[in-house]
């Protein structure tokens, strides 16, 4: 669904305004075929071949454009990280990258579909903003948003959602208050939700781990603190170590381990494999919490 509403979302930017751009390596080129119809000189499909892409991407920025860039995260993060560090960031050109498959959305097509690292990654470059929404109602408003200015961000989609939309996620927002704080990024939320249920603890929320509210995190934080993030576990530890510097906690980050899982399987198998279904979770939050 975030998919669709990605498609959909993009495709009324490129009609509304004709600053938008967007440059495609075959993933999507036929749900975007009617807008490139429309707009042949705004939307680019260059094949399989997300490096260029990339390039493309920051040459039309540098001459006033918005390109939005969109392909699986591991061939628009991953493979295309040298042309991210340098035809964007080396430039200083902004460019919208909207990924799917996410950590393990693709496992019935293997490794190379997946992407747990691609937040990490892009956390070794200056300048980047990361939203990770937890709903398809999330998604227009950070696509519309990033149309408005010329910095560098990220929007990672995923199958997997939330059951209810929180467009104001950008800072941590409180949905169960008690003790220790939870922290939920994007489509973790409800498992977290149901994970901590009936536990003391307070629970809040953010699609956008970068940056990170670091004054909300410090505002909730009283002793311990579990990050949840449905990628790479520890992606976020610099983050909140910065945030809580100098003010004593204990802090515990769960998230995909980096041992591959080598089945297929749908991506309930691999989130359970990583201790990311509601059991899993509430079994690492109760362990760390005693």
């Amino acid at each position: 669904m975030m998919r669709e509403t990605f498609v959909a979302a993009t495709t009324a930017l490129l009609d509304e305004d004709p600053r938008t751009a967007l440059v495609l390596a075959d993933i999507s080129a036929e749900a975007f075929a009617p807008a490139r119809r429309r707009h042949p000189d705004r939307v680019l499909n260059v094949g399989i071949r997300e490096q260029l892409m990339t390039g493309v991407a920051g040459g039309l920025a540098l001459t006033g454009l918005r390109p939005y860039v969109h392909s699986y995260a591991p061939f628009a993060v991953d493979r295309a990280y040298e042309q991210l560090k340098l035809d964007l960031g080396h430039q200083d050109a902004g460019a919208v990258v909207v990924t799917i498959g996410g950590s393990y959305d693709g496992s019935a097509e293997g490794y190379t579909h997946q992407s747990p690292g691609d937040v990490a990654l892009l956390g070794t470059l200056d300048g980047w903003t990361v939203h990770v929404p937890g709903h398809h109602d999330e998604v227009p408003a950070m696509l519309r948003e990033a149309a408005r200015h010329d910095d560098r961000v990220y929007v990672r989609l995923s199958v997997q959602e939330n059951s209810q939309a929180y467009p104001d996620g950008g800072r941590l927002r409180v949905l169960r208050r008690g003790g220790p704080l939870v922290v939920a990024v994007g489509p973790m939320l409800d498992p977290v939700l149901e994970a901590t249920a009936g536990l003391d603890v307070t629970v809040a929320y953010t699609n956008t781990p970068r940056p990170l509210d670091a004054d909300g995190l410090r505002a909730l934080t009283e002793g311990e603190v579990v990050m949840v993030e449905p990628y790479l576990a520890g992606t976020s530890a610099a983050a909140v170590s910065s945030a809580l510097e100098g003010r004593p906690h204990r802090v515990t980050h769960l998230g995909v381990g980096r041992t591959e899982i080598r089945r297929y399987g749908s991506w309930q198998d691999h989130a359970r494999a990583h201790g990311l279904d509601a059991a899993g979770l509430r079994k690492s939050i109760v362990d760390f919490l005693g």
